[in-house]
């Protein structure tokens, strides 16, 4: 995890002894569930380091002060809230993908990694953002390629609490 350390170093972050065994973990999980079924197409140990583990942890340096209450949409494998919660223990994360499998893997690794506020949910986005239990209750709202950036607007801002922030990883359109 040389390259993690490195990055998160020059991010500001100084990752402890025990979230460098968590980042491992979750790298040999993915791997060995990627087997099974389409996680991910990067799968090199050096790669996962950079394009998602990394990747992910940029996401802190849009914050003026970490955020209590984070929602990931179209979380996929886990990225970026996962790695955010390795790397800030402290965040209550919500991850949310319409793809069962996806989650089936999120609990798996939830548990694997003994993470306690972290609560993983099967829907869609559109469907979740009318339910009170999440509409305007998060301090930041995340999402990594998910959709154009108009409809992705559209679909996660209803997350975010007043005076909340989105951000959207994406790539130029």
């Amino acid at each position: 995890m040389e390259k993690l350390i490195e990055g998160a170093l020059r991010l500001g972050l100084s990752l402890t002894a025990r979230q460098v065994e968590l980042f491992q973990v979750y790298y040999d999980e993915l791997i060995d569930w990627n087997r099974r079924m389409n996680l991910t197409a990067i799968v090199d140990y050096d790669e996962v380091q950079v394009k998602h583990f990394l990747d992910s942890l940029t996401v802190s340096q849009a914050f003026s002060k970490t955020p209590s209450t984070v929602i990931d949409i179209g979380t996929g494998a886990g990225l970026p809230g996962m790695a955010l919660k390795i790397a800030f223990p402290d965040i209550e994360m919500t991850l949310v993908d319409s793809t069962q499998k996806k989650t089936t893997f999120l609990d798996h690794l939830v548990d694997v990694l003994k993470l306690g506020g972290v609560r993983v949910v099967t829907g869609r986005a559109e469907e979740l953002a009318h339910d009170e239990r999440y509409r305007e209750r998060f301090d930041a709202v995340l999402s990594r390629g998910v959709a154009r950036l108009a409809a992705l607007a559209e679909l996660t801002l209803p997350f975010c609490a007043v005076g909340g922030a989105f951000v959207a990883m994406k790539k130029r359109e």
